[in-house]
């Protein structure tokens, strides 16, 4: 089971990114889906998370600004980021909870870096 997540890059302030993060392997179901974040010299944070059923839920750092989503079809998970802002910029990992091989595991992603800068 593998988490891969992409999306990352450059971008100036004010404007947009959309992270995704697909789940491959023998996965027989995923229930909640999550994105965090750790910026440099602090802790790793939880910026949204959604439901198996699509519902989602935001840090307050965040709120009305980023939209996270999912396509179960194909075991991914979106987080469209719009109006960023210099203190957004972080890596950005995917976690999940799937279920393969037997067992409810917790997985994580390795990473993709958001840059915002002029």
């Amino acid at each position: 089971v593998q988490l891969q997540a992409s999306g990352g890059g450059l971008v100036q302030p004010g404007g947009s990114l959309r992270l995704s993060c697909a789940a491959s392997g023998s996965i027989l179901s995923i229930n909640f889906m999550r994105w965090y974040r750790e910026a440099p010299g602090k802790q790793r944070e939880l910026v949204a998370s959604i439901t198996s059923s699509g519902r989602p839920n935001y840090s307050d750092s965040v709120k009305g600004r980023f939209t996270i989503s999912r396509d179960n079809a194909r075991n991914t998970v979106y987080l469209q980021m719009n109006s960023l802002k210099a203190e957004d910029t972080a890596v950005y990992y995917c976690n999940a909870d799937l279920y393969a091989e037997s067992r409810w595991s917790n997985y994580w992603g390795q990473g993709t870096l958001v840059t915002v800068s002029s």
